[in-house]
């Protein structure tokens, strides 16, 4: 007759203490454990003096997230030269108040924007499992996914505006420009890939001639929107969307990036190629999380303070 072996209840409650202990961990302090991250990035022509640019991205604002929005708005003593928001501010409907305070201080200085989905419409409860199905299966957000049925719709409107007031520069599937002092700066944006906001087509053609520099910005790093700037010949992608994977394996890194970019390039600098053009493509592992999934694991929030130098 075989024996049977069962684990035994000592080994049992000890892995349910380290599972706990690391949900606690992911969620009690990771998950507000702010940092800004510094880069540099040398890509500005050549002469041309270095621009500080601060890059905020899915803070994913729920009421009572103080900690957050006083981090935020003490990332205003950075003193850079613009801000670049790259979309995912809310993550509740009644957030916008606390996004518009937290901000507050950085809309002092002159910024661009552009939205991701979670702008548009209101969380929802999602079996974080779901994530490495869909990357298995090649789909991610309503890129191969049925269409979102019965979808909360936040009052983004009111956030479009209040960042208009402030002159920070919408991109939603256009182009705009930034005036600082001595420079004038170019910007093309795109609405959010992930849920198929995207018109190259209206923005198509490349850096003007008549900036100083110009840059792309766009919510979800989707391979379509990276191709199409590289091949335009922008030197700088900005883009947010992928928490950095949120919960990380140590010493490995990421298991998915919620869209087809690759985990090897889920947050930080890299670089994009395609028919020998290549562009700088920074990815912000962003500050906050989906309400319903509060949690990160080996993947701090950040936001990111890039110094943009002259190219070598």
């Amino acid at each position: 007759m075989r024996a049977r072996y069962g684990i035994p209840l000592k080994v049992t409650a000890g892995i349910a203490a380290v599972g706990a202990a690391g949900v606690a961990y992911a969620a009690g302090f990771e998950a507000r454990s702010f940092r800004l991250r510094r880069v540099t990035v040398p890509v500005l022509p050549r002469g041309m003096r270095p621009l500080r640019v601060l890059q905020v991205s899915d803070i994913h604002m729920v009421r009572g997230q103080d900690k957050k929005r006083a981090w935020l708005q003490s990332l205003a003593g950075l003193r850079p030269d613009f801000v670049v928001n790259t979309g995912d501010n809310l993550s509740d409907t009644e957030g916008v108040p606390e996004v518009l305070d937290a901000l507050g201080p950085l809309m002092s200085f002159p910024g661009v924007y552009v939205f991701g989905s979670n702008d548009y419409y209101g969380p929802r409860l999602r079996n974080p499992g779901r994530y490495l199905i869909e990357k298995a299966q090649g789909r991610h957000g309503l890129n191969g996914n049925k269409p979102v049925v019965g979808a909360v719709h936040n009052p983004w409107e009111d956030m479009r505006d209040a960042f208009d007031a402030a002159g920070w520069v919408n991109l939603t599937n256009t182009r705009g420009r930034l005036k600082l002092p001595d420079l004038e700066l170019a910007f093309t944006g795109l609405d959010d890939p992930h849920i198929k906001r995207d018109r190259y087509e209206h923005v198509a053609g490349g850096p003007v001639a008549d900036a100083d520099f110009s840059m792309a910005v766009v919510h979800a790093p989707y391979l379509r929107t990276l191709d199409a700037f590289t091949a335009d010949g922008y030197p700088l992608i900005l883009a947010g969307h992928t928490h950095g994977g949120q919960l990380c394996i140590p010493f490995y890194g990421a298991l998915v990036t919620n869209c087809d970019l690759d985990t090897d390039r889920v947050k930080g600098l890299s670089r994009h190629e395609l028919a020998g053009n290549r562009s700088f493509l920074h990815v912000s592992a962003g500050c906050g999380t989906n309400r319903f999934t509060p949690v990160r694991f080996a993947c701090p929030p950040e936001a990111t303070l890039l110094t943009l130098t002259a190219a070598e």
